[in-house]
């Protein structure tokens, strides 16, 4: 967790540096839609899938002590990555024309022609990281597996390095294309900082595709029904691009900001709390240790909602002075309401979105990836017809479009987490929904008084500066919510305290022990 903060952190300056540079403009538009497809390429071919699919094979051969047949297992499918992976960049990069006139275009015939090209040629450019990407991801899930975090977590902050380094540093008439350098060289990064941690676990690299093995041919089993899950989720997005491109110029821009930081606190919170259980949940799967998976999942899932759920109350009041951090340059007051705007809606799915993450890996810890990738089919469905029927109804309200979209995505998800939970209940005959319900009414009762507060300082604090509310609102608003925790007795606060006190005890007795073997000499 402490890694994904540092990551978000970065992740922020990024922003800032960016919108700074860009604002939401027609520039900026045109590298998000081209970064997207390149992204949707990658999660086609191996992102979500590495995950779902290979983590939980690896774990069971590391758990069974099948050390060598797991390396085989890890050169195989890095084999196979780096061939079908580059195969799609190649092709990508001869179709690139095509599929930006037909695809992201197709609904905005209108716009100039120096975008569309503008667009191509970010596209070009960016397709190298669909492979670097593919490579790293797996390098992530062998540490993972190997209960290694530090280095998988702090590689995203290397990707954020490597875009602000190239806008920073290179010539500003470049426009938006040294963003795009810059991606690519973070992209690099972001492989670079996890090889040593892979070189430490001295596994034996293969020359060898594997697909006469049964664990790379489970893996690939897995890997089917969660592509398609995968493709139903990029599909998604690229559909909100074409639609946002549609819109007011700037706007697919806006939302990819006010996405980026509903996904802050989702990083730090969920994916740190679920990434960290994942090789767990599938060892107790691998064992068949069922009350213990149970256990591991229901603590999993109240810390998220212990945090997610003040989280939301906190970005929902303070957006404003949040957003208006980043005026100045090109970001204009305009580019706030726009970027606030959806950032209300996209926080309301929040919640959905962190349980999401470590519900999701308890099925795929149990080599089930069909039940997941099949609600998560009809939920983006349901996404993409919000998203095709919402921008118009709050246009006709007088509301800016772009929050149709970003309210999709929330209901969508929140739609979608509902039922997995349902289901995977079933799935384990149970899951401690007492102790999850009360971690919810907790959280809820916290965050309620937490907004009291934060509502309050807004009131009279209107002529303050914005960083300075946003400083005291997050100070007023944690101390309220770990008072309410306290005097509800959450018992996660006090394994926090003792864990904290713990540490502190140690690092107290290796500093004495230091002076007196100083003293001893």
């Amino acid at each position: 967790m402490a890694a994904f903060i540092v990551t978000q952190l970065l992740g922020l300056l990024r922003g800032f540096i960016i919108y700074r540079a860009f604002g939401t403009s027609e520039q900026l538009d045109s590298f998000n839609a081209a970064n997207r497809v390149a992204e949707l390429l990658f999660n086609l071919m191996a992102g979500g899938a590495l995950g779902s699919a290979f983590i939980p094979t690896f774990t069971g051969m590391l758990t069974k002590d099948n050390r060598a047949g797991a390396w085989k297992l890890a050169s195989s499918i890095a084999n196979l990555l780096l061939l079908v992976l580059t195969t799609g960049a190649v092709l990508g990069w001869i179709f690139a024309p095509q599929i930006v006139h037909y695809a992201l275009f197709v609904l905005a015939p209108d716009q100039p022609t120096g975008q569309e090209q503008l667009t191509v040629a970010l596209l070009e450019l960016l397709l190298p990281t669909v492979v670097i990407f593919g490579l790293s991801g797996l390098v992530m899930g062998i540490l993972n597996a190997h209960q290694k975090f530090w280095l998988p977590a702090i590689a995203p902050a290397m990707y954020s390095i490597g875009q602000i380094l190239g806008v920073m540093f290179m010539p500003e008439w470049w426009g938006v294309t040294r963003l795009a350098i810059g991606a690519l060289a973070g992209a690099m990064l972001h492989l670079l900082v996890q090889l040593p941690g892979l070189l430490r676990l001295h596994g034996k690299y293969h020359l060898m595709l594997g697909l006469r093995l049964a664990e790379v041919r489970e893996v690939l089993r897995l890997m089917g029904p969660r592509i398609l899950g995968v493709a139903v989720v990029q599909i998604n997005f690229i559909v909100n691009i074409i639609i946002g491109i549609s819109l007011p110029v700037g706007s697919v821009s806006a939302l990819a900001l006010a996405f980026m930081w509903m996904l802050m606190p989702q990083a730090a919170i969920a994916q740190s709390i679920a990434i960290a259980a994942m090789p767990t949940f599938s060892a107790q799967a691998a064992l068949s240790k069922w009350d213990e998976l149970r256990r591991s999942l229901a603590a999993s899932l109240r810390g998220v909602l212990l945090l997610a759920v003040p989280a939301a109350m906190g970005l929902i009041l303070l957006r404003t002075p949040l957003i208006r951090l980043y005026e100045g340059g090109a970001f204009t007051v305009q580019s706030t309401q726009m970027v606030t705007w959806a950032l209300l809606w996209y926080t309301l799915g929040l919640v959905g979105h962190s349980l999401l993450e470590v519900v999701v890996r308890a099925f795929y810890a149990m080599h089930d990836t069909r039940t997941p990738v099949s609600v998560t089919l009809v939920a983006m469905l349901l996404n993409i017809g919000f998203s095709l029927t919402f921008p118009g109804l709050f246009e006709r309200v007088g509301w800016l479009p772009l929050g149709g979209l970003a309210l999709a995505n929330s209901l969508a998800t929140t739609l979608e987490c509902a039922v997995l939970i349902v289901l995977l209940r079933r799935r384990l005959n149970g899951m401690e929904g007492r102790s999850i319900w009360s971690a919810a009414g907790q959280s809820a009762i916290g965050a309620a008084g937490m907004g009291f507060g934060l509502w309050g300082l807004l009131t009279v604090t209107p002529r303050l500066p914005s960083w300075l509310v946003v400083l005291l609102g997050v100070a007023l608003g944690g101390i309220i919510y770990s008072m309410i925790m306290a005097l509800l007795k959450v018992p996660e606060l006090a394994k926090a305290a003792a864990v904290l006190r713990r540490r502190i005890a140690s690092l107290n007795k290796r500093e004495a022990i230091h002076k007196s073997s100083g003293e001893d000499k």
